[in-house]
């Protein structure tokens, strides 16, 4: 594995059709997969993201959120927002002072250039749009933090509910495409 990328995909419980229609369609040999599901639960999460830091050092961490609002639109977000964060998750805990890190930067963007990856992109059937705001609950919990113990080498990216038009395995190509674009990034960045 020393001549491999890493990658591991975080990703919400509900999107488990989509992690396994992402792995049957593979991103090819020099990229390992690691699927960790993170609850809706603030502690954990900073538990989970800090721990799959720590031991599988990636190169890039993509984490993966449903966006139940989002009709058919897969969006990419450029960064994570530290201040905000009034929601109580599923345990009804809310972070101290609403906040990520205490001492931490009000946001921190991806080294992920979304904007790019967002232009390099035509999926036909489904609207990609670029987003810098991934809402203050825990999708931009959980990207803010991964990028501070990443060090900004993180990608987040919302895809939509699944319908008849949005199907599993739809998504899992879509979510190909996107993530070989920004492994592509990554190796030209030498990150």
């Amino acid at each position: 594995m020393q001549e491999s990328e890493e990658i591991i995909k975080c990703k919400d419980v509900s999107l488990d059709t989509k992690a396994k229609e992402l792995l049957k369609l593979g991103l090819g040999d020099d990229v390992d997969i690691h699927i960790v599901e993170l609850p809706v639960a603030y502690h954990k999460v900073k538990e989970l993201v800090c721990k799959a830091w720590g031991n599988l050092k990636p190169k890039l961490m993509i984490h993966i959120g449903l966006a139940p609002t989002s009709k058919g639109t897969i969006i990419l977000e450029q960064c994570g927002k530290n201040k905000g964060y009034k929601d109580k998750d599923v345990c009804g805990f809310c972070p101290e002072d609403g906040c990520c890190i205490s001492e931490g930067p009000e946001k921190i963007e991806s080294l992920i250039n979304m904007k790019t990856v967002w232009k390099n992109l035509q999926l036909e059937g489904i609207d990609v749009v670029f987003s810098r705001d991934a809402g203050r609950y825990l999708c931009d919990y959980t990207y803010y933090i991964s990028l501070y113990y990443g060090k900004r080498r993180a990608a987040f990216i919302h895809v939509p509910p699944l319908s008849t038009q949005v199907t599993a395995e739809f998504i899992g190509k879509a979510l190909q495409r996107i993530i070989r674009e920004m492994l592509d990034q990554c190796n030209g960045e030498n990150m």
